[in-house]
């Protein structure tokens, strides 16, 4: 029988912001494929939802509290899984977000907006990637394996108006990408590699208030995002995780340093 390149099963994957819509889908997915998932998450309580319902399902997955931005919760949820599992093969860097009081708007200039919001972006997008590179990239490094997963944006490539710190953010998130797949694979091992995808435009909690009017039909941009996707429409969670099984799985052995755009076709649009 002819081996699937995308083949997971089995793998061990560590999923941060696992608590949310978007992690706690790939988290499903990846278990449908026979992963055992560690579902990482600030709030426990969503981690094990998620956690919960991959186990009726007949999956495999534990949940556990994990602040990404301290080292020592992050070393400690990485303690956890090697305890449980033994090893980690996939490390996905999930946890990140927007912040409203970093996004320009009718009542929120560029002058006033407030430093410590558009820290608390750059952090949970940048560091949040970076410091559980460093925790779990040390158990890769040292059993000369495994896959890193960062979460780029649409705004990775060409900033997006309003969203100053999230834009500049997670185009970090895309250098950081490109860097770190360099740097393990000279310094540490070529059988490790460091991707990233940059998701369209998904209707979330989390970008609701830009894209929606309160009546329920779409505000400016969200006209100008669905009219630059060539697709026509939003993406869904679950339409994220074949390539991020792709990228984690064989398939993609010779694959590092790349950020794989999954948006209908908007980052390929001129607008003409």
């Amino acid at each position: 029988m002819t081996k699937n390149l995308c083949d997971i099963n089995g793998k061990i994957a560590v999923i941060t912001g696992g608590g949310g819509v978007i992690c706690g889908t790939l988290a499903t997915e990846m278990a449908k494929q026979g992963a055992r998932v560690a579902v990482l998450d600030l709030s426990l309580e969503k981690a094990q939802q998620t956690c919960d319902a991959i186990i009726k399902a007949g999956g495999q997955a534990i949940a556990l509290s994990c602040n990404v931005l301290d080292r020592e919760s992050t070393l400690a949820a990485a303690q956890s899984v090697i305890d449980t599992y033994g090893r980690i093969d996939i490390l996905i860097n999930g946890a990140g977000g927007n912040h409203p009081m970093a996004t320009t708007g009718p009542d929120s200039s560029f002058f006033d907006l407030p430093a410590e919001s558009i820290r608390f972006v750059f952090d949970l997008n940048c560091l949040g990637s970076i410091i559980p590179s460093q925790v779990f990239g040390k158990y890769m490094a040292d059993q000369d394996s495994g896959c890193i997963i960062n979460i780029a944006s649409m705004s990775s490539f060409r900033p997006l108006t309003k969203t100053l710190a999230y834009s500049s953010a997670k185009s970090a998130v895309a250098n950081f990408t490109e860097w770190a797949a360099v740097h393990f694979a000279q310094e540490y091992s070529t059988n490790i590699r460091v991707n990233a995808i940059a998701p369209g435009f998904l209707l979330t909690a989390q970008n609701h208030y830009l894209l929606k009017n309160e009546d329920g039909t779409d505000t400016a941009r969200g006209k100008s995002i669905i009219t630059n996707t060539p697709m026509g429409r939003y993406g869904e969670p679950s339409e994220l995780a074949g390539g991020v099984i792709f990228l984690c799985s064989d398939a993609a052995k010779f694959i590092t340093g790349v950020v794989l755009p999954i948006d209908g076709g908007f980052n390929a649009f001129s607008g003409v």
